[in-house]
């Protein structure tokens, strides 16, 4: 039997001039979440979307927005992108001075609470405050940019993870971003993720509604 998981289509990798058609298409192919990649050309060396981009696509679909912030100074702006639609906000370890007060105040906007870590930063990091999380992120390249190759040692990450949740009895996703693809993500699910990040592998298809099908059944 197949475990259950969600991809979650990130609209990094789409295109912006024909954005509405491609989401639409992936949520009617069994999409279970739309990932959100904001960049602030600090945290990470690109800038991509804003509070704007979210408001956009909660128009547009009623699937999940799963924000993601590669931001210095996340705090900052938590309500504002609860206010603009996210439903699930994920912030950096490695970009929270407290982060269990990130949490707090995430959990206080309303909203779905995630940390995610980037390739050298340990799972350790996370001991004191996992029971209070929805959302693991594990990072499988390191952040910045689309179309980058899976670290493979990232395998032992998720499985670590895995066996970390699992201990707190909690139903916390652990969601996996970077480099996935339809010959690498059945690896991927096993070592124990439940949510995967796809953007190239689906918006860079040559046909978007097959490729989402393809992921969503390529794992076994």
């Amino acid at each position: 039997m197949k475990k259950a998981i969600s991809i979650a289509p990130s609209v990094l990798s789409a295109d912006l001039t024909n954005l509405k058609q491609q989401v639409e298409t992936v949520e009617k192919n069994g999409a279970g979440f739309i990932h959100v990649d904001v960049m602030d050309g600090h945290f990470v060396p690109n800038l991509t979307f804003g509070p704007i981009m979210v408001s956009a696509l909660k128009r547009i679909t009623n699937l999940p927005l799963d924000v993601h912030l590669m931001i210095s100074n996340p705090d900052q702006y938590i309500e504002t992108y609860s206010a603009a639609g996210a439903d699930i906000l994920t912030v950096h370890q490695e970009a929270c001075t407290h982060l269990h007060r990130t949490i707090q105040k995430i959990h206080d906007a309303g909203i779905k609470a995630g940390v995610s870590l980037n390739p050298a930063t340990p799972l350790i990091t996370l001991e004191n405050i996992i029971y209070d999380v929805d959302l693991i992120l594990i990072m499988s390249v390191n952040p910045g940019f689309g179309g980058q190759k899976f670290i493979e040692r990232s395998l032992k990450k998720i499985e670590d993870a895995r066996k970390m949740i699992n201990q707190t009895g909690k139903d916390i996703l652990l969601e996996v971003d970077g480099g996935v693809n339809k010959n690498n993500i059945a690896q991927i699910v096993k070592s124990g993720a439940d949510v995967i990040v796809a953007g190239n592998a689906i918006f860079g298809s040559g046909n978007i509604a097959a490729a989402t099908r393809e992921l969503i059944e390529a794992h076994k």
